[in-house]
C-alpha cells in the first residue's frame, strides 16, 4: 500500500505541534547564507506543503513535487495559486527548466531506500539547479532509528483521529519499518473509519552520502545537526546536509 493515502487525511492533524515556522526559518537562513535569497526552489517530498508555502511568504517562488496524490490534494486546498504543485517521483521527476535550490525535509529522503536510487535523485537534483545552486535536505540518522524509534509502539489520540504506531529497526540492513493504524471519526456520526499503512525508511551513513553526491557531481559543502546548527554528534537525530550544484559539460543553463 503506497504511505500517505489513507494517512493524508489525517496528517496534518498529527503534525500540528510540529515547529514549521522555527523549521523554516533555519532552512530560509541557511538558504540566505549561501547565496539563495530569491529565485525558484523546488520542494521535493512535500507532503501537504507545510513548508513549501512557508518559504513562499518568505519571497521564493515555489514548486512542490511528492509522490502521494491524496497528500498534494491537501497541499493545493492549503495552498495560494502562486505555488505548482507536480504529481511526480523524486527518482525521476521533471522540471521546465532549472531552478535557484531545491530542499527535501522532514525526512522524505530517508524513503528512498537503495543507494542506486538515492543517486539518482542527486544527479537529478544536479540536472535541474542552476549554476552553483544549493540543494538543502535532511535525513533521520541511524541513531535516531535503533535508538530513539527502536522497536517500541507509539499512540496518539485526539478528539476526531488517533493512531497507533508499530516500529521495527533492522539494524543489519539499516532499514526502519513501522505499521501505522489511523482511526477517523466520521464527520456525520460517533463511529469511526480504520486505516492501515506501512511505511519503510532507511539509514544512510555520512560516508555513503558524500560518495553518492560527488558521485553525482555535486560538492558537500556542510552538515548541521537541525536541532542545534553545530556539527553532528553521536547522539544526532536528524542531520541537514547542504550540497552545491557541480558544473556539468553541456548542461544547459536558463
Amino acid at each position: 500500500m503506497q504511505a500517505y493515502s489513507g494517512f493524508a487525511r489525517t496528517y496534518d492533524r498529527f503534525m500540528e505541534q510540529m515547529p514549521y515556522d522555527e523549521w523554516a526559518g533555519k532552512i530560509t537562513g541557511l538558504l540566505h547564507e549561501n547565496g539563495i535569497a530569491k529565485g525558484i526552489v523546488a520542494d521535493l517530498g512535500c507532503g501537504t506543503g507545510a513548508m513549501t508555502r512557508r518559504l513562499a511568504k518568505s519571497g521564493y517562488d515555489m514548486i512542490g513535487i511528492d509522490l502521494s496524490e491524496e497528500m498534494l490534494e491537501i497541499a493545493r486546498e492549503k495552498s495560494e495559486d502562486s505555488i505548482l504543485y507536480l504529481h511526480q517521483d523524486m527518482r525521476e521527476f521533471e522540471l521546465f527548466g532549472t531552478v535557484s535550490a531545491m530542499i527535501s525535509v522532514c525526512d522524505s529522503l530517508n524513503y528512498i531506500l537503495e543507494e542506486e536510487e538515492l543517486l539518482q535523485v542527486f544527479k537529478l537534483v544536479n540536472n535541474y539547479l542552476e549554476r552553483d545552486g544549493i540543494f538543502l535536505f535532511d535525513l533521520n540518522t541511524e541513531y535516531y532509528y535503533k535508538t530513539v524509534l527502536a522497536d517500541n509502539v507509539f499512540a496518539q489520540n485526539l478528539e476526531d483521529c488517533s493512531y497507533i504506531w508499530e516500529n521495527y529497526y533492522d539494524e543489519e540492513n539499516l532499514v526502519n519499518e513501522y505499521d501505522i493504524t489511523i482511526y477517523e471519526k466520521n464527520e456525520d456520526s460517533d463511529q469511526y473509519k480504520r486505516f492501515e499503512e506501512t511505511h519503510i525508511e532507511r539509514a544512510y551513513p555520512v560516508k555513503v552520502i558524500e560518495r553518492l553526491l560527488k558521485k553525482a557531481g555535486m560538492e558537500l559543502l556542510a552538515i548541521y545537526d537541525t536541532e542545534t546548527g553545530k556539527k553532528p554528534d553521536s547522539t544526532c537525530t536528524r542531520m541537514y546536509f547542504i550540497a552545491k550544484e557541480g558544473f556539468q559539460n553541456g548542461k544547459r543553463y536558463e
